[in-house]
C-alpha cells in the first residue's frame, strides 16, 4: 500500500517481510527450537492474508498482536519489556503498531501538542533519514548523517519535562524503487554529497515517488533529560535576566524540577555583597527591600549560625534531612519551615578561590533529597557559580556606568544609596516605564569640618612674583646701562628709565595685572633690540647671555622663585594629604561615612555622618565623638608634619588649623547638574558661610586673625559643644601632645553668622614623632 502526504511523498508499506527473513537467516539457523517457532508464527501468518505481504493497516497489525509479538522478541526483549521505550513504526509514518507499555505511556498519550515549528523540523529530519538510507542501500554513499531528534514531553505522573533521544533502527526496512532505479554520474554523487543534509535540494535529483519503503522501523527512546537540563540550563545561564528576573529564574526553577524529578521543588540563590546577602528567587516569596522583583537583601549578620554559612564553612554541599528539626532555628530558618521548607541540598559557590553566594534546591518533604541528588547538584554547581559571577560582574557594570553618567565617582561610604537608585531605575527601564534617577536626600546629618591652611601663601607667592620680576628686569637694566656706554642713543637711555619705573613698581606693590604687562614690555619691546645690541661689544653681548640664560624655557620669563614657592606648597600639599588620606582610611573603620577632600594652598575636608547614610540606618553618638576626637588627633599629625618637613622647603611655609563643631543636624542632597552633595534647604546653608569665611574670623576686640601657626582653633555656637571640646582638650593636654596654653575666644561677628566663639591651643612641634595610637584612642 503506497501512502502519501504533502510534506512527505514516499512510498511506505507496512510489512513483516523482513522480520521473517531475519528469522529465516538470522535466528532459526541456530536453534532448533527458533526454528520451530518460526514454523509455528510463520504458519498462522499464511493462515491469516491480511498480515501477508502487504499489510493494509495498522489495525490489521494490532489485532493480530498475539501472532506478532513473539516474532518481534529480537527487538522487543521480553527482559527490557517493562523498562524500555521501543515503538514499531510504519517506515517514515507516525503510525505504530507495537509498542512497550512505557513507550506508549510517555511517547503516544497524545496530549502533547506539537508546535508548527517542531513538526517542520521533525519533518525535514524523518526526510533527511530516509534519502540517507535510500543513498547507503541504493547507491553505496554513505556520509554518515545521524541527525540526531529529541523529543520532549510531560510525565503523565508528575507533569514535568523528560527529554528522550529518539533512536531509528531500519533493520527490518527494505528499500527499493518503484520503478527502474535511476544511475548516478559522478557528477551527480559528488552533487549528491555535497547536498546530504539538504532534503529538498536532494528531492529534485532523486523525487520521493521513485522509491518505496517496505518493513517497519524499530524507534528506542532513551531518557536524556539529565543531559538535556544540563545543556539547557548553560544556555539560560548565559543570560543575566535568567537570574536577575522573576520570569527568568522561574524558568530556571522549572528545569530544575525536571533535572531532580520533583514538581514542587524550589530553588534559589544567594549572592554575598560585603555585609549583605543578595538573595534570588522566583519571586514567590519575596518581600520588601527589593532591588528587582525576584530579590531581596539579607544582612549577612541575620545568617549567622544558619544552615546557609554552615555550607560556606564546610564548602562543600550541605544535606539537611529536615530543616525543622535543627536545633536553635535562625529566623531566617525559621521563615523558610513556615514557606514550607523540610528537605535542602544547599551548596556554596566559588569562583577564583572566592566564596561568592550560595546555590539550594529545597522540598515540602522531609528526607526527600537525598545522597543522590547531591551527586546530581554537584554536577551543576560550577554552572551556577560562573553564571552569578558573570551576572554580578554584568549587574555591577551596569550600575556603574549608571552613576559614572549620573554622578561621577560616588564616595565609597554612600554608594550603596546610589546602587539603590541605579538599580531602582534599571528595573523602570525594564518594565518599559520612563525614569530618572530620583533624588538622593540624607536627613538629619551631623557635619564635621576641619581645614589645615598654609598661612601667607597669598604673600608668599606675590612675594616670588616680585623677585623673578625683578631678576629680570635687573638683567634688562644691565643690558641697557652698558649698551648706553657704548653708544649713547637717547631710546636706550629711555629704556633703562622704563625699565627702572618698572622695578620701584613692583617693588612698591604687584598688582593682578602686572605681570603680564611687564612680561609684555619686556618680550615686545626689550628683547628685539638684543639682536643689534650684541655688535656694540662683548660686555654688552654677555650681558645678553645672562639675561637669556636667566629666562625659563617655554616660559619666556625668569621663574626661579615661583618655581620654588610652588615646589614648597605641592611639596608641603603632598605631605599633608598623604598624612590625612591615609588617617581617613583608618577612619571609616570607626563608622562609615561621607569624606570630602579639597586641596589649594593647604587642605581643607567635610565629613557627613547620620544614621540615614548608613545601610542599616544606625548611629550611635558615641561615633560622633569619636570622628571629633580623630579631628583632633588629625590636626596635631598635620601640624607636626608641617614642622617636619619645613627644613626641605625652599619657601618659608607654616600652617595653620582650624575645627568646626556643629551638632545641628541638617540635610545634604546630591545635585545631578553638578554632581555634588550639598546642604539642602536655607537653614541649613548657614553651615556652609561658616565654612567659607571661617578662616578670616579675628578675635573679637582686636585684630588679631583666630587662626594662627602652630595652634588648632575650634569654633563652636553651643555651651555643650564646648565642654565636648575641652575634655579632649584635657585629654590630649594629658597626654603631652597639646600645650598647657588653652584660650577662650570670642570672635567677631561675621556677615550672616554671629555668636560663634572658640577654643585655641597650641600644639607640641617639639615631639620626636607624630602623634601615635590615633585610632587606638579613638577606638
Amino acid at each position: 500500500m503506497s501512502h502519501e502526504s504533502a510534506a512527505n511523498d514516499f512510498s511506505t508499506v507496512l510489512s513483516l517481510d523482513p522480520l521473517l527473513d531475519f528469522w529465516r537467516r538470522e535466528v532459526a539457523p541456530r536453534c532448533d527450537y527458533m526454528a520451530e517457532m518460526l514454523r509455528v508464527f510463520e504458519k498462522r501468518i499464511q493462515d491469516t492474508p491480511e498480515l501477508r505481504g502487504e499489510i493494509p493497516d495498522v489495525a490489521v497489525a494490532l489485532a493480530n498482536t498475539g501472532t506478532i509479538a513473539p516474532l518481534m522478541t529480537v527487538a522487543f526483549p521480553y527482559s527490557t519489556w517493562e523498562t524500555e521505550l521501543i515503538g514499531a513504526f510504519v517506515p517514515f509514518r507516525p503510525n505504530t503498531f507495537f509498542s512497550t507499555p512505557l513507550f506508549r505511556k510517555m511517547l503516544l498519550s497524545g496530549k502533547d501538542e506539537i508546535p508548527k515549528e517542531q513538526s517542520q523540523a521533525m519533518d525535514r529530519k524523518r526526510r533527511m533519514r530516509a534519502y540517507a538510507l535510500i543513498l547507503e542501500r541504493l547507491y553505496g554513499i554513505d556520509k554518515g548523517v545521524k541527525s540526531p531528534l529529541i523529543k520532549v514531553v510531560k510525565d503523565p505522573d508528575t507533569g514535568l519535562e523528560r527529554h528522550f533521544q529518539i533512536r531509528p533502527d531500519f533493520q527490518f526496512v527494505q528499500v527499493g524503487t518503484t520503478g527502474k532505479r535511476q544511475e548516478l554520474s559522478e557528477e551527480e554523487r559528488q552533487w549528491v554529497i555535497d547536498h546530504i543534509a539538504d532534503p529538498d535540494a536532494l528531492a529534485t535529483l532523486l523525487p520521493p515517488r521513485m522509491f518505496e519503503f517496505r518493513g517497519f522501523t524499530v524507534v528506542r527512546a532513551v531518557d536524556v533529560t539529565e543531559t538535556e537540563i544540563m545543556s539547557a540550563l548553560e544556555r539560560d545561564l548565559i543570560d543575566q535576566q535568567s537570574i536577575f528576573s522573576a520570569e527568568g529564574f522561574k524558568r530556571l526553577q522549572d528545569r530544575l524540577r525536571a533535572y531532580f524529578g520533583r514538581p514542587d521543588l524550589q530553588a534559589g540563590l544567594g549572592a554575598l555583597q560585603g555585609d549583605k546577602v543578595l538573595i534570588f528567587s522566583d519571586g514567590h516569596h519575596s518581600h520588601a527591600g527589593c532591588l528587582f522583583r525576584n530579590s531581596n537583601h539579607i544582612p549577612l549578620a541575620d545568617l549567622q549560625d544558619s544552615v546557609w554559612l554552615r555550607a560556606v564553612r564546610q564548602e562543600d554541599i550541605l544535606r539537611i534531612r529536615d530543616l525543622r528539626n535543627e536545633p536553635h532555628l535562625t529566623p531566617a530558618e525559621a521563615h523558610s519551615v513556615a514557606i514550607g521548607t523540610r528537605s535542602m541540598l544547599i551548596a556554596p559557590l566559588r569562583f577564583g578561590g572566592d566564596t561568592i553566594g550560595t546555590f539550594q534546591v529545597r522540598t515540602p518533604r522531609p528526607d526527600d533529597l537525598g545522597a543522590a541528588d547531591a551527586e546530581k547538584m554537584r554536577h551543576i554547581v560550577p554552572l551556577f557559580s560562573m553564571a552569578l559571577k558573570r551576572g554580578l560582574e554584568e549587574m555591577n557594570n551596569e550600575v556603574q556606568a549608571i552613576i559614572k553618567e549620573k554622578c561621577t565617582a560616588v564616595h565609597p561610604s554612600v554608594e550603596w544609596r546610589f546602587r539603590q537608585e541605579a538599580l531602582a531605575h534599571m528595573e523602570r527601564l525594564r518594565q518599559g516605564e520612563s525614569s530618572e534617577m530620583a533624588a538622593i536626600v540624607f536627613k538629619d546629618v551631623i557635619p564635621l569640618f576641619a581645614q589645615t591652611d598654609i598661612r601667607g601663601s597669598s604673600e608668599a607667592r606675590v612675594e616670588s612674583i616680585q623677585a623673578d620680576l625683578t631678576k629680570q628686569l635687573l638683567l634688562a637694566a644691565k643690558v641697557m646701562a652698558l649698551a648706553t656706554e657704548a653708544r649713547s642713543w637717547p631710546l636706550l637711555d629711555e629704556y633703562s628709565h622704563r625699565i627702572e619705573n618698572r622695578i620701584s613698581q613692583i617693588r612698591n606693590g604687584l598688582s593682578s595685572e602686572e605681570e603680564s604687562t611687564v612680561a609684555a614690555f619686556l618680550q615686545n619691546e626689550i628683547e628685539p633690540t638684543f639682536a643689534d645690541l650684541r655688535s656694540l661689544g662683548p660686555r654688552v653681548s654677555q650681558a645678553v647671555d645672562r639675561y637669556e640664560k636667566a629666562i625659563e624655557p617655554g616660559l619666556g620669563v625668569v621663574y626661579r622663585k615661583r618655581r620654588d614657592f610652588e615646589e614648597s606648597v605641592s611639596l608641603l600639599n603632598q605631605r599633608l594629604t598623604g598624612y590625612l588620606d591615609r588617617q581617613q582610611l583608618e577612619a571609616q573603620k570607626i563608622f562609615p561615612h561621607y569624606f570630602e577632600k579639597h586641596q589649594t594652598d593647604g587642605v581643607d575636608y567635610v565629613i557627613y555622618l547620620g544614621a540615614s547614610m548608613h545601610p542599616e540606618g544606625r548611629l550611635n553618638p558615641f561615633f560622633i565623638k569619636n570622628l571629633t576626637l580623630w579631628q583632633f588627633m588629625t590636626a596635631l599629625g598635620m601640624a607636626w608634619h608641617t614642622e617636619q618637613i619645613k627644613p626641605q622647603l625652599k619657601i618659608p611655609l607654616d600652617t595653620c588649623h582650624l575645627i568646626l563643631i556643629n551638632r545641628s543636624p541638617l540635610s545634604i542632597r546630591f545635585r545631578y547638574d553638578e554632581k555634588r552633595f550639598d546642604v539642602d534647604g536655607a537653614y541649613d546653608v548657614r553651615q556652609e558661610i561658616i565654612k567659607v569665611r571661617l578662616d578670616k574670623a579675628m578675635v573679637k576686640g582686636g585684630r588679631e586673625r583666630l587662626t594662627q601657626p602652630g595652634r588648632i582653633a575650634v569654633v563652636y555656637s553651643h555651651p555643650r559643644e564646648g565642654r565636648e571640646i575641652r575634655q579632649h582638650i584635657d585629654y590630649l593636654q594629658a597626654r603631652g601632645h597639646l600645650l598647657d596654653d588653652l584660650e577662650t575666644i570670642d570672635l567677631e561677628d561675621l556677615p550672616g553668622v554671629r555668636g560663634l566663639k572658640a577654643l585655641r591651643v597650641g600644639v607640641d612641634l617639639k615631639a620626636e614623632a607624630v602623634p601615635q595610637g590615633v585610632m587606638q584612642i579613638a577606638v
